[in-house]
This record gives C-alpha cells, structure tokens and sequence, in this order.
C-alpha cells in the first residue's frame, strides 16, 4: 500500500515491531534504549511467540561466558562450519554479520535485562566438521526467572511446548531433565519440592495455570519482557498486522493493524520491523513452497505464525529466499492436540529403535533433530512409507525412560486417552509387528540384526552412537555405546512418529543489517525483517542448538542498532 497523506495516523512512533517472540522483543528493547519511541504489536492474545515455548537455547561463538568457562573460540571456525553447512544463496555476509555480532549481542542482553546465559559443553550437532566444535560451548541456556517480576502480564506469556514441561504446566531445567530422565539419588524429592511450590502457589494458582518459576523460552521472554516493562515499552496484544504502508518514494513508513475491531493506522517514523515468525500453521502456504513439510497440523511452531507478514512483504515488491526450508524434526503427535511434540532425547536412548512402515530401520536416530526429521521426510517422499515410522522399544526402556508423552512408572491404562490412542503393544515381536500392520518377519529380521550389532555397542548399519552428539544424549550409565542395548524385555511397545518441524525457516530476503530486499536485491527503505520471518542465514542447515533463536536476536540487535544510529 502505498501513501503519501503523511498526516493520516492513528499513531505515531519511530519503531514498530512486529511480533513478541525474543527477536521481536529485543529489537524492541535495543532501539528504545537507543531513545527510540518503540511500539510492539503481537497478531495472538498470548505473548513470547515460539520462542517462548523453546528451550530458550541461542548458539553463540566467542560468548564471554564461554571464554569464563575456559573455551576460547574462533570465529572464522565459526564462520566456516557455519558456510559449509549452509546453503548457497544464502551471502557471506549475512553468516558473518551473525558471527561477528552474536557475543556482543549477548553481552548487551545481559547488561541490560534480567537474562542470565551460560555456555553448555554441548557438542555442535556437526562437530566432526572442520571449525565444528565437539566440546561445544557454543549453545547457551537461559537460568531461571522469577515470573513473579512480571505481575499480571505473566497470565498472557506463551505457555512451554507440551514437551518441554512435566503434566503441561510444571517448568523445568535441562539439569532437571536428567534428573528425572536418569532418577538420580534425591530426582523424587525434588520433583515433589518443585510440585508443591507450584500447587502452594497461592493467590495466583486460583487465577492461572502458569508456573512462576521461569525457565528455558519462558526465563528468555519473561527476562526480556520485564525489561521493556522497565523501559516503558507498550506491546499490544490482540492486534494483527494487516498490511505495510509507503510513501510516494517506496520507503516503508508505517502499517496497518486490527485493534478492537477495528484498523488503524500506525506511522513508523524510523522503520518496521518484522518479527512474527514463519507460516508453520499456513496449509496453503505449506503446499505451495514446503514440499518435504507439508503437514501444518504436526509443525511443532505456535498456531499464531500463518505467514502474515511474510505475505505482507511480498505485497510490496519484498524478495524471498528459501521457502521450501524448515526446522525439520521428528514428531510425535496426540490426537487433540495442536501441535507436534519434538521428539529429541529419546531417540539416542538404548533399547528403542525407529522402523518404517515396512519394519526396517532407515537412519541413525540418534542423529540431530534436524538431520532426522529431513531423512524421514525424504524417505517419505521417495518410498511413501515413513509418515508415520515407529519408535519401537522394549519393557526395559518402557520403564526407564519416557517416550515422548508416554511416561514411565505410569501404568498404561493410567496414561492420557491421547497417549493410550497410539500407544501398540505386543508380548512379542510378531505380535506388536501385528499391532502395528507391519509384516512380523521384516520386523522380527530387523530387530535381530539390530540386537546383534547393539551387544557389543555396534551399529554396523548406521553407526549409531559414534558421533559426540549422538553420545550427549545416550545414558552415560551404560557401555560401551551409551545409545544401544538390545531389545530383548517383552512386553514390547511402539508408538507412531512423523516427520515435521519446530518452524519454517525461509521467508523475506534480508542483508547483513538485516534490512529487507526486493526481487534484485535492492533495499526497502524503512523495513526490516529478523527470526523465522526472514529467510534463515542457516540455509537448509542445523549447525548446532540455537541457531534460530540466537540469529534472531542477534539480527533484532543489528537491526536496532541500524535503524536508531547507534554507534555504541
């Protein structure tokens, strides 16, 4: 939309931004400490957008924190694991600019909002290629928040993904994690401490469901949203964008919202910027440009992200980049549910393996997330008989471990209606094979070829478990490969596994300064565009966790800067 009657505003700022997830929200923060007039509009009635139900994990070269905890980085390492993996189109510059700008966008965070990071030894999920890091200190992880900081608005702030909080409401650590994953000496105490400080949680537990006790995505946003409280930033909720506004020039001067019912019109004396994340909940969008993803459904991203934005960009002449891409992963999904649920550790945990509808293992699930969901949705594309596969596991893991939603030391019959849907069952092989209406001699072949190499810690197949990633999430308990044990304990169970996503990762074309360009490459003037809503610097890739979250702040950091002037 073009427009030249400069005078015809509901409102005046200098910034817009938006969306509410940590990119959003960041962009906000720097460019209002930057003496900007910010204003943060969000299309849902919750806030914090996907990031908010994340593990709140950002990958960061040459952080401070890794340098504390005795890593010193490189950041042309950096720079070249990151150019190998991604892909072609995408510039130099653009891997650079992150490079270069993550740790001081990190170090601004810090200094500036009640965010506390700290380097993981968490291994790049390529590490054995060249600049790859196995001892990892790359991916940072957010410490707890109080959410009690935040008062009211805590009631409005995205709820966790269903996968990364116990029973749906109950936060946890990634410490805590293992604890409970493992039952570590005093996991049962804690897990009760951490209960009844929710359920004991009073007023508030008789006005909402949320836990105050902050973490991952949620300390993330929480941290970040207490900070533009402080500063004085407004963010509406309820108000999607309908369109961009131009002057005479082609410059980007301002959008279009719903509010109460009704438009109006906001002025951006400075420029927009786009923060609102990816079509993941768009079937159509989906069909015409993600072939491999196509499910919407399964996509693990938040209801809200349709591509509004996205599609507001091209309205104007703005060029995209990469629409096919995702964040692919390995899915479980629960009827009556509006989301896949991420499928992440259990994969690399002795006593299961993955089948295709025939009953033979294709992959090495142990593999990255993003490796395996792109491996599932190609086999599916190729042979049509991997959506869905099955994690297939034995009475021992049953016992052991939690599978996705399933949990352990629950009876079956005491599992949600949901879980008790797709849950297959068999006192043996044959006779899951049969519950599953896969062939009992491929599957039977399969888990005994399996079983043989898994003895003495082999996958000749596959190699599953060689890798520093597969190992991270193995149980360090058993040897010697932490990721495999026969399946040898009846009764034996299975459960249905898609190949989806946490997000699409193509959108508008951006350069370095994360600046929003046409079809030939020209900036527009006045836009901007940060997170799953521009096309990702990763191309097709996953080098390492928190390659979304940490290039959509660190491009919010950018842009900021870029569009107050900000020399410091």
């Amino acid at each position: 939309m073009n427009d030249n009657r400069g005078d015809n505003w509901d409102k005046t700022v200098d910034v817009v931004v938006v969306g509410s997830g940590a990119g959003g929200l960041l962009t906000g923060l720097i460019a209002a400490h930057n003496r900007a007039d910010v204003l943060i509009v969000e299309k849902d009635k919750l806030w914090g957008g996907t990031s908010a139900t994340s593990g709140g994990g950002i990958w960061i070269p040459g952080s401070d924190q890794a340098k504390a905890a005795g890593f010193e980085d490189n950041l042309d390492d950096a720079f070249r694991y990151v150019r190998a993996l991604s892909a072609d189109n995408v510039p130099d510059a653009n891997i650079r600019a992150y490079v270069d700008n993550a740790a001081a966008m990190l170090r601004w965070v810090t200094a500036n909002a009640k965010v506390v990071y700290t380097a993981q030894p968490y291994p790049d999920y390529h590490a054995e290629n060249p600049g790859g890091s196995a001892t990892g200190f790359r991916t940072h992880l957010p410490e707890l928040f109080d959410g009690k900081l935040l008062g009211d608005d805590l009631k409005t702030q995205r709820f966790p993904s269903p996968a990364a909080s116990l029973f749906g409401y109950l936060n946890w650590t990634f410490a805590e994690t293992y604890e409970l994953l493992y039952r570590t000496k005093g996991w049962l105490g804690h897990l009760a401490g951490n209960m009844a400080k929710y359920w004991l949680d009073w007023p508030f537990r008789f006005s909402s469901r949320k836990d105050r006790r902050l973490t991952l995505g949620n300390a993330l946003t929480g941290g970040l949203r207490l900070a533009l409280k402080e500063a004085n930033v407004p963010l509406w909720l309820s108000t999607p964008m309908q369109e961009l506004v131009r002057d005479g020039t082609g410059r980007v001067i301002g959008i279009v919202v719903q509010r109460d019912g009704k438009p109006l019109r906001i002025a951006a004396r400075k420029g927009v910027v786009l923060a609102a994340g990816g079509f993941d909940k768009n079937q159509a969008m989906r069909d015409a440009n993600a072939p491999l993803y196509r499910s919407a459904q399964r996509s693990g991203g938040v209801t809200s992200n349709t591509g509004d934005s996205i599609r507001a960009g091209k309205a104007i002449g703005a060029g995209t980049m990469n629409l096919q891409s995702a964040w692919a992963a390995p899915v479980f999904y629960v009827p009556g549910e509006d989301r896949g649920r991420l499928v992440t550790i259990e994969r690399a945990l002795p006593g299961c393996i993955m089948v295709n509808q025939k009953g033979q293992r294709y992959l090495n699930e142990a593999a990255s997330y993003h490796i395996v969901g792109q491996q599932m949705a190609r086999r599916e594309l190729e042979h049509g008989d991997a959506s869905p596969s099955w994690m297939v596991f034995d009475a021992r893991y049953r016992n052991q471990f939690p599978m996705g939603p399933l949990l352990p030391l629950v009876p079956d019959w005491m599992q949600a209606r949901g879980v008790r849907a797709i849950l297959k069952k068999g006192r043996t092989i044959a006779e899951l094979a049969a519950a599953m209406k896969v062939d009992p001699a491929t599957l039977s072949v399969t888990v005994a070829r399996f079983n043989a190499g898994a003895a003495t810690g082999n996958d000749p197949d596959f190699r599953r478990g060689e890798a520093a990633y597969d190992k991270m999430y193995g149980d360090y308990r058993h040897q010697p490969n932490p990721c495999l044990r026969p399946l040898t304990d009846g009764p034996f169970y299975a459960m249905p596994i898609y190949p989806g996503d946490i997000g699409t990762n193509g959108g508008l074309t951006t350069n370095a300064k994360a600046q929003v360009v046409d079809g030939d490459g020209a900036v527009i003037p006045g836009l901007y565009a940060v997170g799953n809503n521009a096309a990702s610097a990763m191309g097709e890739s996953y080098p390492g966790a928190g390659v979304t979250i940490g290039p959509a702040m660190t491009f919010g950091y950018i842009a900021a800067r870029d569009l107050t002037g900000a020399n410091d």
